[in-house]
């Protein structure tokens, strides 16, 4: 049996798919519903694709998070990154970017009004792209969670090597720990359970979740993204919410150490410092983005620049933010799938390939709960 077949084992899916009916009845017969939050695009991209919502029990609800690090970024970023190419610097980006709404437009408009917009299939290419345009200043639209953040800021070191002077980056990256501890203060979102990330974990390592299992009492188990993978996941969650534990359960071990990648973690923190970020839809997370340190600056954008990425303005009917927060369901956005499409995306969830509105328009997943969150 090969890789894929083991994790999409249709046997192997019916028989947890069987234990999850049974532990739902269970937790039916004592009043209980429980609220689980993948906190992965890839997870939300998965879950639609394998039909796993229509697996579980009515009362085992899956509720997608802020795990789009395009989804996240506010409109001000953009607005920055087009008033930059504006001064005649060279944006360099990688694709998912181009079509992210900022204030009153998006990176596509301003190429098509004469801006220098640039499409990257790897951070080394902004390093190349200011070798060959040594008169042209290059912004490179720097963003992700951890899972990318080290192959990232690592082209401050190249530019260093090679002694490259215009390059520098437009940094919004996100930290995933502290935005779970922003969702769970939120007294108007109700999550049980978090379905932990696979790629961000393999980076921070299973431990870092330990603190937020324990202070807010709330299972975390760390899953990949096969269908297996997801059903093993949610079967994990409520045997401890039947249990009534609240504990860290790696169940993605081939890929995720306990003390997760200590080499991207030095990379991490040899350049960049914890700053305060801006989410979309949240608002400002104490400590949850991470800043060039002030040895670097020359290649921070805002300073070397001294244009700061300020808060945008979202459009007045995108319900993005409440999304984000899994406080709505697309279905329940009265722009989702009229006004808002892929080809006229109005926010970042329908823009981004992991984006909550883009997969329920990708795989057209019903309006079975009226489109809110229970």
């Amino acid at each position: 049996m090969n890789y894929i077949d083991e994790f999409r084992n249709p046997e192997v899916a019916a028989q947890f798919v069987r234990l999850i009916a049974g532990q739902g009845r269970t937790l039916a017969a004592q009043g209980l519903r429980v609220h689980i939050m993948e906190v992965c695009g890839s997870h939300t991209m998965a879950i639609g694709r394998y039909g796993i919502r229509q697996l579980l029990p009515e009362n085992v609800e899956l509720i997608s998070g802020p795990g789009c690090p395009v989804c996240v970024t506010d409109p001000g970023y953009i607005d920055t990154a087009i008033a930059l190419a504006g001064r005649g610097a060279i944006i360099a980006t990688f694709g998912d970017m181009i079509r992210v709404p900022g204030s009153d437009s998006d990176l596509t408009a301003c190429r098509s009004a004469g801006g220098d917009v640039r499409v990257c299939y790897s951070p080394s290419a902004a390093v190349e792209l200011a070798q060959s345009h040594p008169d042209r200043e290059v912004v490179f639209l720097a963003i992700g969670f951890e899972t990318t953040i080290a192959p990232v800021v690592s082209i401050v070191g190249e530019a260093l090597s090679a002694e490259v002077r215009n390059l520098s980056l437009l940094t919004a990256f996100k930290l995933v720990p502290p935005a779970l501890s922003a969702l769970l203060a939120d007294t108007e979102i109700k999550i049980d359970a978090f379905l932990c990330p696979a790629h961000v974990s393999a980076i921070i390592g299973s431990r870092a979740y330990e603190p937020y299992a324990a202070k807010y009492h709330v299972p975390c188990v760390i899953a990949g993204f096969e269908p297996l993978d997801i059903l093993y996941g949610v079967h994990g969650i409520l045997g401890q919410v039947l249990k009534n534990e609240a504990r860290v359960e790696n169940q993605y071990a081939r890929v995720v150490r306990p003390e997760g990648n200590p080499l991207a973690q030095a990379r991490i923190a040899k350049y960049l410092d914890p700053v305060d970020a801006v989410w979309r839809g949240i608002g400002v997370i104490p400590a949850s983005g991470l800043g060039l340190k002030p040895a670097f600056a020359a290649y921070d954008s805002e300073k070397k620049f001294g244009l700061p990425v300020r808060p945008g303005r979202q459009h007045a009917g995108c319900r993005c933010g409440d999304v984000i927060k899994g406080k709505l369901r697309p279905t329940a956005c009265a722009l989702f799938a009229k006004v808002c499409t892929p080809d006229h995306p109005v926010g970042p969830c329908m823009v981004s390939a992991e984006g909550t509105c883009a997969a329920y328009f990708k795989y057209n997943l019903p309006d079975e709960r009226q489109g809110g969150v229970k």
